[in-house]
């Protein structure tokens, strides 16, 4: 008697697993293609455009210069939904290599005198007062330029949201009295907010608006007449490419929150036209101010007592990761919803500038691909190492996992009275292992509650940075526990 009601359980669950499955093989469809095929390499075009379908990267500019030959190239969509392509025109997010522009900035407040390297923040900032193994600790302008201030890497989750004009001051606030990972001076770790610190400085010495002065100083100067600071209080131009962030191995348009204490981190918004000036600069290539050309053939000298060490042979210092000679200087830039990436070459006169309006790795890849080109090497296939791509496709499939188990325990709880009246007996003798699954459902349930703050992580910056299928995977996993806590109840 009890077979019948099992069997049909039992075909049931199997016929709502195949249709989940057929149903998700269907939607992503074109995203399974993707992942499993190799992709072409034979041409630039061609990787362009592998790159950014195993990405999901919706639309690419660069801009390229070699012996003072420019060349604008653009792929794929500024707005897919409207159909809008990128043109030299579009403008993105730099993210980091917005940090480069800064440094500069700094050293030209330090030729005319406005400041030293070796100044500490307290000189400029008394209330800011950091501390290191529970004593007072000082930061000098250096360590922030080189990333050795000792502000840990996950400092970034601490930096608020808001596009008021006193959320400079407030995230420099919040920052004033952390307790650093690493004597200053002694370690490299990358902290974006170093570079926050530096703009609440220059603000302080030149009694201008951050965004006024590197405008005024820098942008102009250079002939960047389209790039601006987005502090979230300006009315987005025509030009503005949308933003975009990965779910279910798609690219969905995304506006992401803004964060005013972070511009001089990483919010300058510009396109390939302006990059061009700001490239052959670096080469020095073109009229520039001479002030401007000082200041950045300093910030390409290494100095290996203050700079920090990202690698053998590779340091950072004044917003560039460089070799020890300063003739290979690049960076990478990563916002919520934008990216990019920079390579230059001095000693070969070459450079490379890629923007996206995805977070991803894509601008690195495509970025090394052509720099190899530009001197006759072949170029790299893509590998799965992005960790927003794997992130994404690994909370898609736990989503997939959830839904079925959803699936098949509420098919569970629909029967579960006549089975608690059939197997009555059967559950008297299990109450030590019911009282085992609970212990382990519950604490399930808190790993999938707590696990983003054991990173270093917590829920905003998940929400903020990573794909919607991790916060939708954490909804369904707490579904999933407690449904499976109420069927142990109803066994029992």
């Amino acid at each position: 008697m009890n077979k019948i009601p099992k069997r049909r359980g039992t075909i049931t669950k199997a016929i709502a697993i195949l249709l989940i499955a057929i149903i998700t093989t269907i939607v992503c469809w074109h995203e399974l293609g993707t992942l499993i095929t190799s992709g072409n390499y034979d041409s630039e075009p061609n990787m362009v455009e592998t790159i950014m379908a195993k990405t999901a990267t919706p639309g690419v500019a660069v801009v390229t210069s070699k012996q003072g030959k420019s060349e604008f190239k653009t792929y794929g969509y500024a707005d897919a939904k409207q159909e809008k392509l990128v043109t030299e025109e579009s403008l993105f997010e730099l993210g980091s290599t917005t940090k480069a522009f800064t440094a500069l900035a700094v050293i030209l407040l330090q030729e005319e005198g406005g400041l030293a390297y070796s100044d500490y923040i307290s000189e400029h900032l008394p209330w800011f007062a950091p501390t290191y193994k529970g004593e007072k600790a000082e930061i000098s302008i250096n360590q922030l330029l080189a990333h050795t201030s000792g502000i840990p890497s996950w400092s970034i989750r601490l930096i608020p949201e808001g596009s008021s004009t006193e959320m400079l001051a407030t995230t420099i606030h919040k920052f004033s009295d952390i307790a650093l990972d690493t004597d200053p001076g002694t370690a490299y770790q990358y902290a974006t907010v170093n570079y926050d610190i530096l703009a609440m400085i220059i603000e302080q010495v030149t009694g201008m608006r951050y965004q006024d002065y590197v405008t005024e100083h820098i942008l102009l100067p250079l002939g960047m007449t389209d790039s601006y600071f987005s502090s979230g209080q300006e009315e987005q131009p025509e030009q503005l490419a949308q933003g975009y962030r990965v779910f279910f191995g798609k690219s969905v348009a995304y506006n992401a929150p803004r964060y005013y204490g972070n511009m001089a981190a990483g919010y300058l918004v510009t396109n390939i036209k302006d990059l061009e000036h700001w490239i052959n600069a670096q080469l020095g290539i073109g009229e520039i101010p001479e002030d401007l050309r000082n200041a950045i053939q300093q910030s390409h000298e290494v100095d290996i007592r203050t700079a920090g060490v990202e690698a053998k042979n590779q340091f950072y210092a004044f917003g560039w990761s460089q070799d020890l000679d300063g003739q290979v200087i690049s960076h990478s830039g990563r916002n919520p919803n934008y990216s990019s990436q920079v390579i230059m070459d001095k000693g070969r006169q070459e450079a490379v500038f890629v923007l996206t309006n995805l977070n991803s790795t894509a601008p690195s890849l495509i970025a090394q691909n052509m720099y190899e080109l530009m001197n006759g090497k072949p170029m790299h296939t893509f590998k799965y190492d992005d960790s927003n791509i794997i992130i994404d496709w690994v909370a898609s499939l736990l989503v997939l996992l959830s839904v079925i188990g959803i699936t098949l325990k509420v098919i569970s709880l629909a029967g579960g009275i006549n089975q608690h009246i059939l197997d009555e007996q059967a559950k008297r003798s299990n109450k030590l292992r019911t009282r085992a699954t609970l212990i382990v459902r519950s604490l399930l349930l808190l790993l999938v509650l707590i696990w983003p703050f054991l990173i270093n992580y917590n829920y905003s910056m998940i929400s903020v940075w990573l794909s919607w299928s991790v916060l939708l995977w954490m909804g369904l996993a707490v579904i999933s526990c407690v449904l499976s806590m109420i069927l142990v109840r109803i066994r029992r």
